[in-house]
Formats: structure tokens, sequence, C-alpha cells
């Protein structure tokens, strides 16, 4: 990706669309499941990024078939996640950064196993989008346990591109401390009832 993105910028002034860059992955990929002898690729990806025509999500499957997407989550135990996620789509295109990485952690949350709990040692979250005054970041990731399971994108004005940031650790203390108190808010209306 990275040779394909200098050539281009090289090449044409410019950088080459997203969604071009994942095609030629997906293409390479699938070419693998077309001869006799050659094993598909077996990871899957979550690629988030932003370019000329704004934000974009795309999930790369082994077999090589790309999608955009406007949430996702993969990887083990993400079916959880998955389903928080189509229960709170309509929200998304409303939410701020802040509101993108609580709903992130959350469907996170989801996935977890019943013995574990969301915190900064098994957490961490990248951000990547377009700022403006006033507007929201676009793409919001959370991993735990090293895998990848949830990224958000919502729509924003086009203004100045925001790098890759990762917070891990402590630097993600205050959301998942967020969280945590909207759990503690939501059991205790349950048992209300």
């Amino acid at each position: 990706m990275k040779t394909q993105s200098l050539s281009s910028r090289l090449t044409y002034g410019r950088a080459i669309p997203l969604e071009r860059i994942v095609s030629a992955i997906g293409d390479r990929a699938q070419t693998n499941t077309q001869h006799y002898g050659k094993r598909p690729y077996g990871v899957g990806l979550l690629v988030a990024g932003v370019d000329e025509t704004g934000p974009h999500l795309f999930e790369f499957q082994p077999s090589g078939m790309t999608q955009e997407m406007v949430a996702c989550a993969i990887g083990a135990r993400s079916q959880m996640a998955r389903t928080y996620l189509e229960r709170n789509l309509d929200a998304f295109a409303d939410c701020g950064r802040e509101e993108l990485v609580k709903h992130g952690l959350l469907a996170l949350k989801e996935s977890l196993a019943q013995d574990k709990e969301l915190t900064v040692e098994n957490c961490s979250v990248g951000v990547v989008g377009v700022r403006a005054e006033g507007a929201k970041v676009s793409n919001v990731l959370a991993a735990a346990g090293g895998k990848l399971y949830a990224i958000l994108f919502t729509n924003s004005i086009q203004q100045a591109i925001e790098g890759f940031k990762l917070f891990d650790g402590q630097d993600v203390k205050q959301w998942v401390d967020l969280v945590a108190e909207g759990a503690e808010t939501e059991e205790a209306m349950e048992v209300d009832s």
C-alpha cells in the first residue's frame, strides 16, 4: 500500500483513492484462490482511511472480497459487537469523536467473555479522520487483547486530514471509565424495573 501510494503521488501529484488500494489488495489475494497449490490468505483486515472523497472503512476477507462498510467488527466473538453496531447504526451519523469512541468501546465490551472486563490493559483506541472546526472525527477503531474488533464511521466535512493516532494504556482510561459508568447505570436501571 505504501509503495502504491508513493507511486501515485509521484506520477499524478495526488494521493491514490483508498478504494483503489483496497481493491488491489483484494485482487492479489483472490488470484491465490484460482491456482492449484496456492493457499488463500488467512487473515481478514479492516482498512480505515481518508482520501479526497472523504473517510472510508473497508472490510477485507481472506478470499479477496472487499466491501465498504459503515460499521464493522471482525475477530473472535465479533458477532455480539456486530449486533451492537447494527442496533445503534442510526446514531453514528450525529456522533462526535467522544461518542464514536464510546460506541466502539461498548461494542467491544459486548464481545468480551463474561468473566472479562474492559480495562486499560486490554484495550487500545485508534483514531483517523477529517478534522474541521465543528466537525467530527470520522473513523474510530477499538482493539482488545491484540485483536481488532470494531471501527465506526460517520460523515464529516472534509477540511484537514487528521493522521492516525493510537491511544493506549492510560490514554484510554477516560473512555474506559466512561463506558464502565454507563454499564453501572444500565445495571442499576434493570434492577429497579
